[in-house]
């Protein structure tokens, strides 16, 4: 294959971005080959700017079906990740996903193995992970050289969005339309980054607020307590209401400690003795390990979502490594679906959790959300397949 011809399903913020970045050959083996969104005025505006008998469809299944892709980015509402994905496998399609992977583990458990049964190239968009800092932070991390995690903390507040942000869409912030607030709009690429530099914990206790600070049905301010494997423990912070926010990713090991303040430096405290031996050995009551602090510096490499889509394209030509296999978009869903779960039955949920328990209490919700019914499936309200 020279070239991997991509179809891109939805128009909206991500969609159009994801247009524009192939149509100006910035990702060298790939060419756009087809589009496809529910909202007339999207398709209109597709017509102005691709070639006279361009492949413009009105829906993601059009497209899949008409052989113009061999390969598809789904950049839709979150409901229906799993099943175009599924139904693009089927067709012998590749597929690169937008975040989240899904609403549910169980839908996105479905969507992996339809994946795996394909042998198909699967990628997510997680395009934070070409992000120099957080791949500092996970090659000093996993390579051991800081000993074991002791606490993970991550205060993720910069996300402020007044009320005429939800009051844009009737699917916004709702149950049924979106599936969640800010764990699954806001949040999906932190949650993902969390698990891929610190791992999975086992247990999760968290509190979700709803509508705390907006007109909402959905979170809109978190805290979570996470305990490892290892006896570690961790806080995931975040809202839509602090102004101004903070973004502080802070992880403490067992040789020091790892700061990535507001993404703009990453600063390492680093102890001149292990701190468990010291704590065992230290003679004077009020002793401390002493350190040194250290600036990090990167390769300042940030491609976001150029990036992967460079290497989801290289994946299909020449067999190089994708950003983010699809695979591992469950990881952090987990995370979210376990901090919702948690809330809602107010107790300590230990990984993996029950998923048909999950899905019985998120259907609770969807039953008497305040999105027009149907509109967070099949969007009979007439809005894009990806207005965000």
């Amino acid at each position: 294959m020279d070239k991997v011809r991509l179809g891109i399903i939805g128009m909206g913020n991500m969609g159009t971005t994801h247009i524009k970045n192939v149509l100006d050959g910035i990702i060298p083996d790939m060419e756009l080959a087809a589009v496809a969104d529910r909202l007339p005025a999207r398709r209109e505006w597709a017509r102005g700017i691709l070639p006279a008998g361009f492949p413009i469809f009105e829906d993601g299944s059009e497209l899949i079906k008409s052989g113009k892709a061999n390969a598809v980015l789904i950049a839709v509402p979150h409901y229906q990740h799993p099943p175009l994905a599924i139904e693009a496998f089927k067709a012998g399609l590749h597929v690169l996903c937008e975040k989240p992977a899904g609403v549910y583990t169980r839908q996105v458990r479905e969507m992996n193995k339809a994946a795996a049964d394909s042998g198909l190239v699967f990628a997510m968009m997680f395009n934070q992970r070409t992000n120099s800092y957080f791949r500092k932070m996970r090659e000093l991390i996993q390579g051991g050289s800081l000993g074991a995690i002791k606490r993970t903390s991550w205060i993720i507040t910069n996300w402020y969005r007044p009320q005429v942000y939800y009051d844009s869409g009737d699917w916004r912030a709702t149950w049924d339309g979106e599936g969640g607030g800010v764990l699954l709009n806001q949040c999906p690429h932190q949650l993902d980054l969390f698990q891929w530099i610190c791992g999975m914990p086992s247990a999760v206790r968290a509190f979700c607020h709803n509508g705390k600070w907006h007109d909402i049905e959905v979170e809109d301010d978190v805290t979570a307590y996470l305990e490892y494997p290892n006896g570690a423990t961790g806080t995931f912070i975040t809202s839509t209401a602090d102004a101004p926010g903070t973004n502080r990713f802070e992880i403490t090991l067992e040789w020091g400690k790892l700061v990535n303040d507001e993404n703009t430096n990453l600063t390492l405290y680093k102890l001149e003795k292990n701190e468990r031996e010291f704590n065992k050995t230290a003679t004077g009551g009020f002793e401390s390990p002493k350190y040194t602090v250290e600036k990090i510096e990167t390769d300042g490499s940030n491609e976001q979502h150029v990036g992967v889509l460079k290497a989801f394209a290289g994946k299909i030509v020449h067999g190089t490594p994708l950003i983010a296999d699809g695979q591992e978009g469950i990881n952090g869903l987990t995370l979210s679906n376990a901090m919702h779960l948690s809330s809602w039955l107010e107790t300590t949920v230990k990984l993996p959790f029950d998923e048909d328990l999950f899905l019985t209490e998120l259907n609770k919700r969807r039953a008497t959300s305040k999105v027009k019914k149907g509109t967070g499936i099949v969007f009979q309200s007439g809005k894009s397949y990806n207005e965000k």
